[in-house]
């Protein structure tokens, strides 16, 4: 009787068990398939749609007449050259620039080089598109103020530099997307074991032979990495092809959607246009992230040695004082000119007036801060939505980073690759894809709304608050969460009490790396406002078109000033985190 009663309770603690397991099992499949659902509604479906809607007619039939005469359109052809012409000379140029600035701050005695390193970061910060304004300022061929200044010290007609075109486009797109290249190599070259490199010199060979066939090599994959991003960033930008281009009648594939959609007010043409454009887009991020995760994969040399080494300095001897200067120059050339022109034309009284202190005033910082509705409007409905996206972003993206990496659940690959997904689309793409998804189709439309920019910054910036906050999840070991289950706390107390405390400064840290792009985007919302949902880009970006050059500097002045001290902020945040780390 007692072996029965034994054979009972057994019986019971395996059940009980196997009941407890399932739900455990419960609530993690619970929090997976909610992730999931967020990420298919907010990213998937939008990308889908796009598709969908370049590839089928309005009843639901597919049709590829209409996408081969889209594509075979001159306007079509000449746009997607052009798009190639501008990535391939920015990979180029940016890829020179990067490598080169990257072994001078890490494998020379070059003077004052944490200060280089830094300055070499900064253009990564600053919005390409005020910069290329400030470039059209400066360099526009009738009353550009260099061109001026030439003019009348040559005593000459024709003006010396013209920024409209493509050169003009590729170089100010390099100095704003060089950093890429800049950061992954100098990196690579950071962490390199330099006992190659040793030992080659002991056997006698000059550092210039070491550098070019030991040091590079090894860091080919860096650089192939930096440089696939640079193309991916290229195709799709938007702001400095539409400010130097268009004028001139040179679009890329982004400018041409813009285009196509703002012409015809959003026709049903205009849009399935603009989603055969977007595929291609599409498809050229999928190639190159492909392309990237390739080389990466392939070229994981073992440059990192285990013990802490520092690397080898090559002498510049009579080249330091001259590359000194020459670093120099390329950083007020290329950052401080462009971003000092901005401040100054922002305080002239009327612009074309000589940039002199008399000719400034302080009215129209006020006047935009204060004054005009517009301007007033542009900055609320930027900071309002950018807190909003930031924030919930935020915590979306920290359930789902919870999942990935705490949660032993099948199908967590899904959630990494939605995820990911945005951050290598273009955000033209994620635009259209956001306006065919909430303009009515499954009973909900936002067009025309705030809402409707407030979804797509979600969907952008998911991928920023999926690395913050993982990689700070990564860092709570799981023997602390277990304790507190096993001293009987829920697992609610156990997130609530240990985890988020300890992933406070990476939460913090996403909220300003989705807010502070957020505050500058204008790709993705030039085709989402409304006559009431302008954002600061969008209102900059407006005025410059509009004429209104003083109004549209004076309200750029205030987003980098918003800009610059929120990278500070960050900056403070990260260092916070890897000291209290």
């Amino acid at each position: 009787m007692g072996m029965i009663q034994t054979g009972k309770n057994r019986k019971n603690l395996v059940f009980s068990k196997r009941v407890a397991d399932l739900k455990k099992f419960g609530a993690a499949e619970l929090v997976l398939i909610l992730s999931i659902i967020v990420l298919v509604v907010v990213v998937a479906i939008p990308i889908l749609l796009i598709f969908w809607n370049a590839f089928t007619t309005a009843d639901g039939k597919f049709n590829i007449k209409d996408v081969i005469w889209i594509l075979s359109k001159p306007e079509t052809y000449q746009a997607l050259l052009n798009s190639v012409t501008i990535a391939l000379g920015v990979t180029m140029l940016s890829t020179i620039l990067g490598v080169f600035f990257a072994w001078l701050v890490t494998r020379t005695d070059l003077p004052f080089k944490g200060a280089m390193k830094l300055l070499f970061i900064v253009p990564f910060m600053l919005p390409s598109f005020i910069g290329a304004m400030a470039w059209k300022i400066l360099l526009s061929p009738r009353g550009g103020y260099i061109n001026v200044f030439f003019k009348n010290l040559l005593g000459i007609d024709k003006p010396l530099f013209n920024i409209y075109g493509m050169a003009g486009i590729i170089i100010v797109e390099t100095m704003y997307l060089f950093p890429f290249v800049f950061l992954q190599v100098s990196g690579a070259l950071e962490r390199m074991d330099p006992t190659l490199e040793e030992s080659a010199q002991i056997s006698g060979v000059d550092l210039f032979t070491i550098t070019r066939k030991i040091t590079f090599p090894l860091i080919t994959p860096s650089i192939i990495a930096g440089a696939l991003l640079v193309a991916l960033y290229s195709l799709s930008h938007f702001g400095v092809p539409a400010i130097l281009g268009t004028e001139v009648g040179i679009y890329n594939i982004p400018t041409l959607i813009y285009q196509k959609i703002y012409a015809s007010a959003g026709s049903f043409e205009a849009i399935r246009t603009g989603t055969v454009l977007a595929s291609i887009l599409v498809i050229s991020a999928a190639i190159i992230m492909y392309l990237q995760n390739l080389v990466l994969k392939k070229g994981r040399y073992q440059i990192i040695a285990g013990k802490s080494m520092r690397p080898m300095l090559l002498k510049l001897r009579g080249f330091k004082i001259p590359l000194l200067i020459f670093s120099i120059l390329y950083i007020a050339v290329t950052v401080l000119l462009p971003t000092v022109t901005v401040f100054l034309v922002g305080a002239l009284k009327t612009y074309g007036l000589p940039l002199k202190l008399k000719h400034m005033t302080l009215e129209n910082f006020k006047y935009i801060l204060f004054s005009w509705k517009m301007t007033k409007d542009a900055i609320k409905n930027s900071v309002v939505l950018s807190l909003g996206a930031a924030f919930v972003t935020m915590l979306v993206g920290t359930m789902i980073s919870y999942v990935i990496v705490k949660m032993k659940v099948k199908g967590k690959f899904i959630l990494e690759f939605l995820g990911m997904l945005p951050f290598s689309v273009p955000g033209t793409v994620i635009a259209l894809g956001v306006i065919l998804t909430w303009s009515g189709r499954f009973g909900v439309n936002l067009y025309n709304t705030a809402w409707i920019i407030f979804v797509a910054y979600i969907a952008r910036y998911m991928a920023f608050a999926l690395k913050s906050t993982s990689a700070a999840l990564e860092q709570v070991h799981d023997s602390l969460e277990e304790a507190s289950r096993s001293c009987g706390a829920t697992h609610w107390q156990a997130l609530k009490h240990i985890v988020l405390p300890l992933i406070k400064p990476g939460m913090v840290a996403a909220f300003f790396l989705i807010f502070l792009p957020a505050l500058r985007e204008l790709t993705t919302s030039v085709l989402l406002y409304g006559p009431t949902t302008r954002t600061i880009g969008v209102a900059i970006y407006a005025l410059n078109e509009d004429g209104e050059t003083v109004y549209a500097m004076a309200l750029a002045s205030i987003a980098l000033v918003i800009i610059v001290l929120g990278e500070i902020l960050i900056r403070k945040i990260t260092s916070t985190k890897e000291g209290n780390g």
